[in-house]
C-alpha cells in the first residue's frame, strides 16, 4: 500500500489486540488487500480475531499483564511473521510510547502517532500543559503527578469537592475515582493506583476539579505527516456508567453551531501544537456553553463507527494511509456531515439495579440485528467465551437515521431484535437509556446514568426456570430435562419449554419415527455469516467444515414428550425475559386433547404432523416406537411456561 514519493509499502500488519477492534481492523486490512496477523493469548486461543486473520501467533498467558501488555512478546510477534506494521487498536499498548519506540527501531511502522507525541499526550499532566500552550483551557487540575493524600486534600480544600483522581496515562474511566470529601481518600488513591497499573502499565495519578453535570463531547481529528489536520465531527458519548461510555453518537446533540465550530478549531490546534499524525480524539467537557480541555487519545477509539457512519469513511483506511506516508484521502472542506449514529456498547454485564455486574460465560447463541443501516460490530460468535480476564465488550451495536429521532427508534428496534443468551448484557439498560425523557430531550449528563436514571425494575438474570418438584407431579415418575419448542394455539405462535422425562443419553444418537419430530437443530459455534476466508477450527485458512447433520432425539423417547398438536418442532432458543414475567401453566386442553376423529389409532405408529397423543394411545404408541414401559399421557407429565 503506497504510492506517493517517499511513501513505505505496507502488505502485512500485526494486529496488538483482540476482540471487536481487531475484527474490525483486520477487515478493512482485508479490503484493502493487506495481509492480517493475529497475536493471542491462551484464553483466546479459538477467538474470533485469531480465526479472521491470516497468521496467528501465540503470546502465552492467559491476563493481560501476561500477553496483550507484553511488548517484547507482540514485538517478537510481530517480527517472526514479517509483518511490515502493527496496529495497535485501543488499550493495551495503544497509547505506549516505548512499544511504538520499538516497533520503529525494529524496523517497523507503527500505525498511530510518533512515540514522543504519544509521551506528551498520552501523559494527561503533559497533555494539559500542551493544550494550555495552543490557547486551550483544561479543566482545573493539578500540574504534577500526586505523591501524596495530603496533596488531594488540599486541593478539594482549595478548589471544593468533588474532584476526581485519575490515571495520568491511558483512559477508558480506568484509574479514576471521584471523592465527595477527604474521607476514604487513601483508599481510593491506591484503588485507581492498582487499576492503572494493571490497565497500562504506569500508575501516576493527578486530581482535579469534578464538573457536577457536564457533557462529554469528543472531537475527531486526523492529520498526515504533510502537515495536514483536520477534525471530523465531534460525539456525545455522555451517558456512562463508572466513568466509561454506554452509548454514543455522532453529532451531539443540542449543540450551538458557535460552540462546535470552537470545539473543532480548538481540536485542530491541540494536534497541530504537539506533531500529531494519524487517528486522534480531543476529548472535552462541556457544561452551561463553556468547554475545558479534558485529555487527548493518541488512538482509534471504541465509538469511531458513529463518525464513519455520519461521514461516510473509513477511518481505519485513513490510518493506513497516513501511516504509509500518504496524504489524507480529503481535506476539512470536503466533509459534509449527513443524519445521525447512534452506538450502543453490548457488554457482558448483568445491569439489574444499575450494578452493572461482569457476566463472563460461554454466548450460547448470538443473532445480530438486520435491517437499514444497522451495523453490528463483534469480537464474538455463539459458542466463544467472554473471558474474565479482558475488557468485556463484546459488541457494538450502531444505526445511523436522516435525524437523531429516527436514528434512536431505529437503535430501539435493533435492541430488540438482538438475541445474545448465555451471558447477561446491557442491552435492558440500553433500552431505558434510549427510552428516557432525559435522553430523548438530551439533557442528560456523564453522572444522569448513575445518579437520575431509575434502573431498579432491572431484574437480575438467573437460571432458567426449575423443573417441577416430583411431589407435584408424582414420586413414580423420571427426572425431567427442560426442552424448548413453538407452539401455535389457534393460529397464535407462543414460545414453550417443556419439563419432560429424562430418558438418558441414548435419546441424542437414535433415529426419530416420524420426521420433524421432536429434531433439534445444532447452532455450531463459528464465523459470522459472509465474513470471507475465515480460518477453519484445524488452521487450514479455509471456511468453516460443514455444520453437522441435525442431532436427532432417540426413537425410545416417550410419546408423552414427542407428539403436540400444531407444534414446530425444531429447538428454539431460551427466551432472555426474566423467570418472573413468564406464566406458567398446564398445556390447555385445546392442545392436549385432539378432536377423537383426528387420533392415532392406537395400533398405528406416529405420522408426521401427528396431533398429541391422548391417555387412550400414549401406550401403545409409546411401545410401538420403542419405549421399555408404558409412560402416563402427555398432560399429566409436562408443566410448560408459554410466552406470546
Amino acid at each position: 500500500m503506497s504510492s506517493s514519493p517517499g511513501a513505505r509499502s505496507i502488505a502485512k500488519v500485526l494486529v496488538a489486540n483482540r476482540g471487536e477492534i481487531a475484527v474490525r481492523v483486520m477487515r478493512t486490512c482485508r479490503e484493502l488487500g493487506i495481509a492480517s496477523v493475529a497475536v493471542y493469548s491462551d484464553p483466546d486461543r479459538d477467538s474470533l480475531h485469531v480465526r479472521m486473520a491470516d497468521e496467528a501467533h501465540s503470546l502465552g498467558g492467559a491476563t493481560a499483564a501476561e500477553s496483550y501488555l507484553d511488548a517484547e512478546a507482540v514485538l517478537a510477534a510481530a517480527v517472526a511473521s514479517g509483518a511490515d506494521a502493527v496496529h495497535p487498536g485501543y488499550g493495551f499498548l495503544s497509547e505506549n510510547a516505548g512499544f511504538a519506540r520499538a516497533v520503529a527501531d525494529a524496523g517497523l511502522i507503527f500505525i498511530g502517532p510518533p512515540p514522543e507525541v504519544i509521551e506528551i499526550m498520552g501523559d494527561k499532566l503533559s497533555a494539559r500543559a500542551a493544550a494550555r500552550k495552543v490557547g486551550v483551557e483544561s479543566v482545573p487540575g493539578g500540574q504534577d503527578a500526586l505523591t501524596s493524600v495530603e496533596e488531594v486534600v488540599a486541593f478539594g480544600k482549595a478548589h471544593g469537592w468533588p474532584v476526581a483522581v485519575k490515571a495520568a496515562h491511558g483512559g477508558g474511566g480506568r484509574g479514576l475515582k471521584v471523592l465527595a470529601g477527604a474521607e476514604g481518600a487513601a483508599e481510593a488513591m491506591e484503588s485507581a493506583r492498582r487499576e492503572a497499573l494493571a490497565s497500562f502499565g504506569r500508575d501516576e495519578l493527578y486530581v482535579e476539579r469534578y464538573l457536577d453535570w457536564p457533557r462529554h463531547v469528543e472531537v475527531q481529528v486526523m492529520a498526515d505527516v504533510l502537515g495536514n489536520v483536520v477534525w471530523v465531527g465531534e460525539r456525545d458519548c455522555s451517558v456512562q456508567r463508572r466513568h466509561q461510555k454506554l452509548v454514543e453518537e455522532c453529532p451531539a446533540a443540542e449543540l450551538s453551531d458557535d460552540v462546535r465550530r470552537r470545539m473543532g478549531d480548538a481540536a485542530v490546534r491541540v494536534a497541530r501544537g504537539c506533531g500529531y499524525t494519524g487517528a486522534g480524539t480531543v476529548e472535552l467537557l462541556l457544561q452551561d456553553g463553556e468547554f475545558w480541555f479534558l485529555e487527548m487519545n493518541t488512538r482509534l477509539q471504541v465509538e469511531h463507527p458513529v463518525t464513519e457512519a455520519v461521514y461516510g469513511l473509513d477511518l481505519v483506511a485513513e490510518q493506513l494511509r497516513v501511516a504509509a506516508g500518504e496524504p489524507l484521502s480529503f481535506a476539512q472542506d470536503d466533509l459534509a456531515p449527513r443524519g445521525h449514529a447512534i452506538e450502543c456498547r453490548i457488554n457482558g454485564e448483568d445491569p439489574a439495579g444499575g450494578r452493572f455486574s461482569p457476566s463472563p460465560g460461554r454466548i450460547t447463541r448470538l443473532v445480530a440485528p438486520d435491517g437499514p443501516f444497522c451495523r453490528f460490530d463483534s469480537g464474538y460468535v455463539a459458542g466463544d467465551e467472554v473471558s474474565q480476564y479482558y475488557d468485556n465488550l463484546i459488541a457494538k451495536l450502531v444505526v445511523w437515521g436522516r435525524d437523531r429521532e429516527e436514528a434512536r427508534r431505529r437503535m430501539l428496534r435493533a435492541l430488540d431484535e438482538l438475541v445474545l443468551e448465555g451471558v447477561a448484557t446491557t442491552v435492558p439498560a440500553h433500552r431505558l437509556i434510549l427510552a428516557a425523557p432525559e435522553f430523548v430531550a438530551a439533557t442528560h449528563s456523564t453522572s444522569w446514568l448513575e445518579q437520575r436514571l431509575d434502573l431498579s425494575a432491572l431484574e437480575p438474570v438467573g437460571p432458567p426456570p426449575t423443573p417441577p418438584s416430583p411431589e407435584a407431579v408424582g414420586a413414580d415418575e423420571p427426572a425431567r430435562v427442560r426442552r424448548d419448542v413453538d407452539v401455535e394455539v389457534d393460529g397464535r405462535r407462543f414460545s414453550v419449554s417443556l419439563w419432560v422425562p429424562d430418558v438418558g443419553p441414548a435419546a441424542e444418537d437414535a433415529e426419530p419415527r416420524a420426521r420433524g419430530i421432536n429434531e433439534h437443530t445444532v447452532e455450531r459455534p463459528g464465523p459470522q455469516r459472509g465474513v470471507p476466508g475465515i480460518r477453519g477450527d484445524h488452521g487450514d485458512g479455509g471456511a468453516q467444515p460443514a455444520p453437522e447433520r441435525p442431532r436427532r432425539a432417540s426413537s425410545r423417547a416417550p410419546a408423552a414428550a414427542t407428539a403436540i398438536a400444531s407444534i414446530t418442532t425444531r429447538a428454539v432458543p431460551t427466551p432472555s425475559c426474566s423467570p418472573k414475567a413468564w406464566t406458567e401453566s398446564v398445556v390447555p386442553d385445546r392442545v392436549r386433547k385432539a378432536p377423537r376423529s383426528t387420533r392415532n389409532s392406537p395400533t398405528k405408529p406416529l405420522r408426521p404432523g401427528s396431533p398429541m397423543l391422548d391417555s387412550e394411545t400414549s401406550v401403545s404408541s409409546a411401545a410401538k416406537m420403542g419405549t421399555t414401559r408404558a409412560m402416563p399421557p402427555y398432560a399429566s407429565m409436562a408443566r410448560v411456561c408459554v410466552r406470546s
